[in-house]
């Protein structure tokens, strides 16, 4: 996966992706966005906020900045804020998720949804999650990991595989990888719809 790539593959989805998308990943939106209003009054970072789903779910004394690489669907986001008034998102901006432009301990929470199979260097990107992460503060990821042991769903994986700049995403992406070298203490991790084909990681920064 590179950057050129990933902005050609979300050019074409912006136009259609909250019809597919948006209801084929709805089950790890909102077990995510329903797990950070257990509080209130922090500041969270959505980093792949896409064309902004997500931003109307989270409690109104949450404040929101969300980044993205693609103009594309921030520009379906930015629409969003503006339709339904959304006072409390702070700002939407083209980042690169492995190159994040805010200071250390800028945020309580850092919240990357289906991301981390997108992103050049997911270990990378981790990094910088964790950087911008105040200490004893959250990361939630809810993402597809790769089938653990052999059989039919590791088969399809492996066969998508080299299909990954045409998806925009990669199909066998495991957790070990991602967690390469990282320091984050793994908090909890379960399954969840559809067919227990997405995770939802929470991690602590130490």
């Amino acid at each position: 996966m590179d950057a050129d790539s990933i902005r050609a593959a979300y050019r074409r989805y912006a136009g259609f992706y909250d019809k597919v998308f948006g209801v084929l990943l709805a089950s790890g939106r909102h077990a995510a966005v329903e797990w950070l209003n257990r509080r209130g009054n922090l500041r969270i970072l959505e980093v792949g906020v896409g064309t902004g789903l997500s931003l109307s779910d989270y409690r109104k004394d949450n404040r929101v900045v969300g980044i993205d690489l693609s103009t594309d669907m921030l520009k379906v986001a930015q629409e969003r804020v503006e339709r339904e008034k959304l006072d409390n998102v702070e700002g939407l901006l083209e980042m690169d998720a492995g190159k994040l432009a805010f200071a250390d301990g800028s945020f309580d929470v850092v919240v990357a949804m289906y991301v981390m199979t997108v992103v050049p260097d997911p270990q990378g990107t981790m990094a910088e999650l964790e950087r911008v992460c105040k200490p004893g503060g959250d990361i939630v990821i809810v993402n597809h990991f790769a089938a653990p042991r052999p059989g039919v769903r590791r088969a399809v994986e492996g066969w998508l595989s080299p299909l990954s700049k045409k998806l925009g995403w990669r199909p066998d992406f495991t957790l070990d990888a991602m967690m390469a070298g990282s320091r984050l203490a793994v908090e909890s991790i379960r399954t969840l719809p559809p067919f227990g084909l997405f995770s939802l990681l929470h991690c602590r920064r130490g």
